[in-house]
């Protein structure tokens, strides 16, 4: 578990340096996408162990000598490669750089969404406004466009959504299903994904997912022509509208990454409505990323930071919550958390949560 309750353990030197890699942060990271979208890296890599000039890298990708010298001085300094002489090759931080497919989805996601809006991270704090979504379009919140997002911010955004949340999928299933569900509803369920997975678990239960009307279209798109498409129902509805609306019959609801994108107050007030409509044996099951529920400050250290998404992109007034602020809503919200499970995935919780008999 992640506290940060005490100091770090930093001499005065070692903090000025980690306070000049804050400064140059931007710098680092468009170096390091250079690297990569140019094919530097990829060339290094390729070099093996013996490396490769400067020289012979440009030719290999079509760069001038000087620009992959300068790229590749910085990716000294940033552990990307070393060198062995005039020749650089590939360091530990290089070689994930250019193979993870984790630390690839999120280079991806920061470039193509959050970097050009963070520029006016300020003014949506001031504001209390996501204002650097104003360079996808004029939405209130980004939910709504999602759909309309250009190349290649689009397919950088489902990505990075969809990454995270798949990969918790599997042993999600199985605590969902140790009750056989026959009716599911999956609020926030985007295009599709969790429905799915849950036709192709159990073949005899039926899932409904519920999304904004952008999001319930591209679901029936997505789902048109599945063998599961008869059991999958989508209704569209707007959960933060006073005239929104739940279909009946459901002995599960499932919410995946959905809470996150919500102020504390929304949170309350989608809770609220949602255990309206929950039974006596009704479940809700709640997976979400927390930031002090992490095994690795490094995931700890992601969240925060895409906190600072949704507050300048996605809709000005979310985040990335921490346990306890997130269970005391749930209490407050008059429900009871029957049993947690961390670590699933790569790292999320999930919360069993049940109304107080």
């Amino acid at each position: 578990m992640i506290t940060y309750d005490r100091p770090a353990k930093l001499t005065a030197l070692q903090a000025i340096s980690e306070a000049q890699k804050i400064a140059f942060s931007p710098i680092a990271f468009h170096a390091g996408l250079a690297l990569l979208r140019l094919g530097v890296l990829r060339a290094v890599g390729d070099a093996g162990e013996r490396g490769a000039e400067a020289a012979e890298l440009g030719e290999r990708v079509g760069l001038s000598e000087y620009g992959v010298r300068v790229l590749l001085d910085m990716g000294l300094s940033m552990g990307l490669v070393w060198a062995r002489g005039e020749r650089y090759v590939l360091d530990k931080v290089g070689h994930f750089l250019l193979n993870d497919k984790m630390t690839q989805i999120n280079m991806n996601f920061v470039a193509d969404i959050c970097y050009e809006a963070m520029g006016r991270l300020q003014e949506s704090i001031v504001r209390q406004a996501p204002r650097g979504l104003e360079r996808f379009g004029s939405w209130r919140t980004l939910y709504p466009g999602l759909t309309q997002l250009p190349e290649p911010a689009r397919t950088s955004w489902f990505s990075f959504d969809q990454f995270y949340s798949s990969n918790a999928f599997n042993s999600a299933l199985n605590i969902v299903f140790a009750d056989r569900p026959r009716h599911i509803f999956d609020i926030g369920g985007n295009t599709g994904s969790w429905a799915l997975a849950c036709a192709e678990h159990d073949d005899a239960v039926r899932i409904t997912i519920i999304d904004l009307p952008e999001q319930a279209r591209a679901a029936r798109e997505r789902l048109r022509g599945s063998a599961h498409e008869s059991r999958i129902d989508v209704h569209a509805t707007d959960l933060l509208d006073p005239s929104r609306t739940l279909p009946s019959g459901a002995d599960t609801i499932w919410m995946s990454q959905f809470l996150d994108c919500f102020s504390a107050s929304q949170i309350l007030d989608v809770l609220g409505f949602v255990g309206e409509a929950m039974g006596p044996g009704t479940s809700l099951f709640v997976l979400e990323l927390l930031w002090d529920r992490q095994q690795h400050e490094a995931a700890a250290y992601s969240l925060n930071a895409t906190s600072l998404y949704f507050t300048c992109v996605a809709n000005g007034v979310s985040r990335m919550y921490g346990s306890e602020e997130l269970l005391r809503l749930i209490r407050e919200a008059g429900l009871h958390v029957h049993a947690q499970y961390d670590n699933l995935g790569l790292g999320h919780t999930l919360l069993h949560c049940v109304k107080p008999r």
